[in-house]
């Protein structure tokens, strides 16, 4: 069953504890689907910058690890933490591993999904680091591709938190 609001979703963070999004409300998030051993990978650093840059003004971003495309999330939830620090500093949340596509996909996905689709309206994950940016209402304002660099969005995030 797909979730009626943003704010009714809940998943596991990587400590197998529950993180409910309604403690997100009045806060612009960026939910990506994120793999240590893709070619995207890279793209943490720049997600982390764009972290750090507005963090204060309220923006949240949250990874998501899968291993569904071409097992390139194969790590335990602390080998995927300790990958990210090491490698990319990455300082905002990263959640436990799940599926955004088929039987087993997650319900935040399934939710993200539902509201924004992707190109010719496919609402399937096509790949790695795809990205979810939701207002502060709760709205899921766009949706990015993989191909989609994080500071092409930058833009998009300023709007976002400039609207109180």
């Amino acid at each position: 069953m797909v979730a009626k609001s943003f704010y009714d979703l809940q998943c596991t963070d990587k400590k197998g504890e529950t993180f409910k999004f309604d403690t997100l409300k009045g806060k612009v998030v960026l939910i990506i689907n994120v793999a240590s051993k893709c070619g995207f990978t890279p793209q943490y650093k720049d997600l982390e910058t764009l972290y750090k840059r507005y963090e204060d003004q309220d923006l949240v971003i949250i990874g998501f690890p899968c291993n569904q495309f071409g097992h390139q999330e194969p790590g335990s939830e602390e080998e995927i933490t300790s990958f990210c620090q090491l490698n990319y500093g990455v300082t905002f949340p990263i959640m436990r591993k799940i599926e955004v596509n088929g039987d087993n996909t997650d319900p935040v996905y399934e939710f993200l999904k539902s509201q924004k689709s992707g190109l010719m309206g496919l609402t399937r994950i096509k790949w790695n680091f795809e990205k979810f940016l939701v207002d502060r209402q709760g709205n899921v304002h766009q949706r990015y591709s993989s191909l989609t660099k994080p500071f092409s969005i930058e833009d998009d995030i300023k709007q976002l938190l400039a609207k109180k």
